[in-house]
């Protein structure tokens, strides 16, 4: 509940402090006295974004405070999750320095705005006219089913799994995307696949390929060249061997006759002895040489083939190639492999949609349980209401998508008049029925989810007399459950609250300021009195504010 409010340097508030107690308590004021800057202070502590031109001397800063006690409302857990200090009297403070940067702290510790929004929006239920439009929003008529069948931990595991299915849709899509544009590549990948593999490039070395080309495309040119050494080495008397016969015969008698030929007899012998293997292995490869044009064919398809792949895939070796081949075939592989991980998603899929639809039948059928009593409810309170032919009529249709919260589709419907036809809220009531329908609705929730406090601003507007009597009764048995505000410009509901709080304009130094002051029960007589006759007060108005009050 609310105990405790400070706003300071807001409009036309230069500072304000109060305290508030369990239970109904009414707020009134003449029109334009500052009930909506009061609103206003409350709903900035409570993350509302700035208005800046609201700040009364924007070289001042300006502070709101609200102190919570929070004691029974079971909020242990956003505190654990936000990592924030748990206190049973629990302060949320907002900031507007001069510069224009807004701070916010729950217990001292600073928070961002949507942190402090999370926490206002389960302490305390603004309810203003305008908010009277969400009756006409499905989400709100969904809130108000769910809460009665008690829904939420359904519809959180529910989310949870939507939250899986869209992923594994998401996924889904993306491999099936990545299949279709492999299949559209198949075909090229496999003609460039076929084509390497055919070449066969494990077994090629190039550079041996290069020689053998070479030596067979000019085979009767080394012929000769072979067969004219051959001839240098072998030529009878003016050949290289038979000279190097003749010049070792004389340095082995120069040996003989001195010893310091001896060296150069050892030189000439083991030249001759190199020279006869030299001889022997051109004789060699001359016996090697042959002309050979299918090979020669064979060695030149086999390059061109190589050389061409180079060119095609830009690259300037076997090994680069042979990388390619392997690439190719990684990914005519992931292909296949596509389609079991597809399958595999799918079945996955197929999981999550039957859990999908078994928790939003849970759902469906925890909403239909409790249609029949909400709509009794309603009926009852807005019979006493003054609305005794108020009917509802709510539908749940089932709908071949996952929705956010189940797979309903809600028609609600509503009629004021005998013989009239059910027709969506939004066209079947005015402004003041929604009110009486709002509050209601405000009534049965109440009942059902566990909230601190919650304020209604002049959601008494359009009624008065036994109705307004009805509405106050209604406020006043609320707050047996909960902490519950009125603004009012009625003084039938003004009397009912246990607390009666009166917001007033007064001029000091030169400036018109907004007041916030608790009645004594005295204070309360005149104030009513003069809700009911106007400021002069009347013997009849005061003995009606009396009898109202009591």
């Amino acid at each position: 509940m609310l105990s405790e409010l400070s706003i300071k340097n807001y409009a036309l508030i230069d500072a304000l402090e109060v305290q508030f107690a369990s239970g109904f308590t009414s707020i009134t004021g003449e029109t334009g006295a500052g009930k909506s800057i009061l609103l206003g202070g409350l709903a900035l502590v409570l993350g509302k974004r700035v208005d800046f031109s609201n700040i009364n001397d924007p070289n001042q800063k300006c502070i709101i405070e609200a102190s919570f006690n929070i004691e029974n409302f079971n909020l242990k857990p956003f505190f654990e999750e936000q990592d924030l200090d748990f206190e049973r009297l629990t302060i949320l403070r907002r900031e507007i320095l001069p510069s224009g940067k807004s701070r916010a702290f729950i217990n001292d510790s600073p928070v961002n705005l949507a942190v402090l929004a999370a926490l206002g929006g389960q302490l305390i239920d603004i309810h203003s006219q305008q908010q009277t439009q969400e009756l006409t929003n499905d989400d709100f008529q969904f809130q108000i089913i769910d809460a009665l069948a008690k829904n939420s931990a359904a519809i959180e595991t529910y989310q949870q799994l939507l939250k899986s299915y869209k992923t594994s849709q998401k996924q889904l899509s993306d491999l099936i995307a990545a299949k279709e544009q492999a299949e559209k590549e198949q075909d090229y990948q496999s003609f460039l696949l076929n084509e390497l593999t055919q070449a066969k490039l494990q077994d090629i070395h190039l550079e041996t390929l290069e020689l053998e080309y070479n030596t067979l495309n000019n085979v009767e040119s080394i012929q000769t060249e072979l067969a004219l050494a051959n001839q240098i080495i072998n030529t009878e008397d003016l050949g290289v061997a038979s000279n190097l016969i003749s010049l070792k015969q004389v340095f082995h008698k120069l040996s003989g006759i001195a010893s310091v030929y001896s060296p150069l007899s050892e030189r000439i012998d083991s030249v001759a002895i190199e020279l006869d293997d030299i001889f022997s292995e051109i004789e060699s490869e001359q016996s090697k040489l042959e002309v050979n044009p299918k090979r020669l064919q064979e060695i030149d398809s086999t390059l061109q083939t190589v050389h061409n792949l180079f060119s095609k895939h830009t690259v300037n070796s076997v090994a680069d190639l042979i990388k390619i081949e392997n690439q190719l075939a990684t990914q005519l592989d992931t292909l296949a492999s596509l389609e079991d991980t597809i399958a595999e998603k799918e079945n996955s899929l197929e999981s999550i949609i039957k859990e999908l639809d078994k928790h939003a039948a849970i759902i469906h059928k925890q909403r239909v349980q409790v249609l029949p009593d909400l709509t009794k409810q309603l009926e009852a309170i807005l019979s006493d209401l003054g609305m005794p032919n108020a009917r509802f009529k709510m539908l749940l249709n089932p709908s071949e998508t996952f929705l956010y919260n189940g797979k309903d589709h809600l028609e609600f419907l509503f009629t004021a008049n005998k013989g009239a036809s059910f027709l969506p809220l939004k066209k079947a009531a005015s402004g003041g029925e929604l009110s009486r329908i709002m509050l209601a609705i405000k009534s049965v929730l109440s009942k059902y989810q566990q909230l601190p406090s919650i304020m209604f601003d002049e959601i008494d507007t359009g009624v008065s007399g036994e109705i307004a009597h009805k509405m106050g009764d209604i406020m006043n048995q609320m707050s047996a459950s909960m902490q519950v505000f009125s603004i009012t410009h009625l003084p039938q509901i003004a009397a009912k609250g246990q607390s009666h709080f009166k917001v007033f304009k007064q001029d000091i130094k030169n400036a018109t300021v907004t007041s916030l002051k608790k009645l004594s029960q005295e204070e309360r007589i005149d104030e009513i009195a003069q809700m009911l006759g106007g400021k002069k007060l009347s013997a009849s108005a005061i003995a009606h504010a009396n009898q109202l009050l009591n």
